[in-house]
């Protein structure tokens, strides 16, 4: 079974930083060291997503992503999931805030339809509901 490869379309921010509320959604394979890690076992990729709330502070984070070298990130989490950054940010008023809740998880898989069908709509959706997000940092790993 072959799928196209659609292409999302380019979506450019056109309100104001000073007035958004910011978060961020990683590939990176980030979750807190509480959740259940990302499945690298699974030769097709974890389709999983974790939400990592807004209050996370950087020492509880770490990467299980094994498809790139994450070894800066796990020296230093806002290599792939820039919270002190947006906090920063927030503190010099560049953005209003950091939204309520982020999303982590692993951009590594080879069901490309259940990823595109399923995990990023319903990461898009979580977005949606509750993280007064005007909008959000995606990072690769």
């Amino acid at each position: 079974m072959s799928i196209s490869r659609k292409c999302v379309p380019f979506t450019p921010f056109d309100g104001e930083l000073a007035k958004a509320r910011i978060a961020i959604v990683t590939a990176g394979g980030v979750h807190l060291k509480d959740q259940i890690p990302f499945n690298i076992a699974d030769e097709l990729g974890d389709l999983g997503y974790r939400v990592i709330p807004e209050e996370v502070e950087a020492a509880q984070l770490m990467v299980t992503h094994h498809h790139y070298d994450h070894s800066d990130a796990d020296k230093d989490i806002n290599i792939v999931f820039p919270i002190d950054v947006l906090r920063d940010l927030q503190a010099e008023g560049f953005i209003r805030g950091v939204a309520k809740k982020h999303i982590g998880y692993m951009g590594y898989t080879m069901q490309l339809k259940a990823m595109y069908e399923g995990t990023a709509r319903e990461i898009a959706n979580e977005i949606d509901k509750g993280s007064h997000a005007d909008a959000v940092v995606l990072t690769g790993g």
